[in-house]
């Protein structure tokens, strides 16, 4: 999924809806988000989405 798909499905989605993740033992919220710049030909810029440890 690029950002800009994210952005699409998010926009139809309320803004006081919180955003969870799937962290393989069960729901987190996501805590924080961080940007990647492109590390080199053929390496897309990233975003990754980190879980809350407060769970």
């Amino acid at each position: 999924m690029t950002v800009a798909q994210l952005r699409e499905r998010l926009r139809t989605l309320p803004d006081e809806a919180v955003v969870l993740m799937d962290s393989g033992d069960g729901l987190s919220r996501v805590s924080t988000l961080e940007f990647v710049a492109d590390q080199g030909p053929g390496a897309p810029a990233e975003v990754i989405l980190s879980p809350s440890m407060d769970e």
